[in-house]
């Protein structure tokens, strides 16, 4: 994952964008967000299996992040300490919406086994399969096969969001492949799972930016 954004026609580290922001370039934040948003939507989606929630789950931790920004020590990269902080805001998310999850998975699977080409084009089809699969692969599969699958993540990055060791990492990669492989062949590599739209990005964004522009964040 790249570590630069670009701000006044200059490409800035993820670093340098966090000390102008708490310098005071609070627009500057916006730009971050834009960065990861796909990134943070589909390893949530990963652990929470909702959109909604996850769209929720991202400006919480957009917020609680902005309000910890004087804390970022750059001990990891600025990927890896906002991963880390999604991760752990999603599975707190999921302990405690566990009944509100289940209902949601049912819906899910009900509109997955009623889609049919009538429904749309042959490709969304494809996609909703796909979709369908990898949600159902087990969480400790699933989370690693979108980070390094999906996101393209590092081994090493996986690693410092999860907390694995490298030889975990790999072990968990090869059974969610070996997995999808049995229904989706070459299928399962798609650019389109989980598809983080511009209409969502915006609604994250200004959600964030609105409360972040408040008395209360500065």
């Amino acid at each position: 994952m790249r570590s630069t954004v670009k701000a006044d026609n200059k490409m800035l580290s993820d670093e340098e964008v966090v000390e102008r922001v708490i310098s005071g370039e609070k627009h500057l934040y916006e730009n971050i967000m834009r960065k990861y948003n796909s990134s943070l939507f589909r390893i949530s989606m990963s652990i929470i299996n909702d959109s909604m929630e996850a769209e929720d789950i991202m400006q919480t931790v957009y917020l609680n992040a902005y309000l910890q920004l004087s804390k970022f020590q750059n001990k990891s990269s600025f990927s890896t300490w906002i991963i880390r902080i999604l991760i752990n805001e999603s599975l707190l998310r999921k302990k405690k919406r566990t009944k509100e999850k289940q209902m949601v998975m049912e819906k899910q699977t009900s509109s997955f086994n009623n889609y049919t080409p009538l429904n749309g084009l042959m490709n969304k089809e494809l996609k909703a399969i796909l979709e369908k699969t990898i949600l159902a692969l087990p969480e400790k599969y699933r989370l690693v096969f979108i980070m390094r699958e999906i996101e393209e993540m590092s081994v090493n990055e996986t690693m410092g969001a999860l907390s694995l060791s490298e030889s975990n990492v790999k072990v968990r990669l090869n059974r969610a492949k070996e997995i999808l492989r049995n229904n989706l062949s070459s299928y399962y590599k798609s650019e389109q799972v989980f598809e983080f739209n511009l209409i969502r990005c915006d609604k994250v964004v200004n959600y964030v930016m609105e409360e972040i522009n408040q008395n209360k964040f500065n």
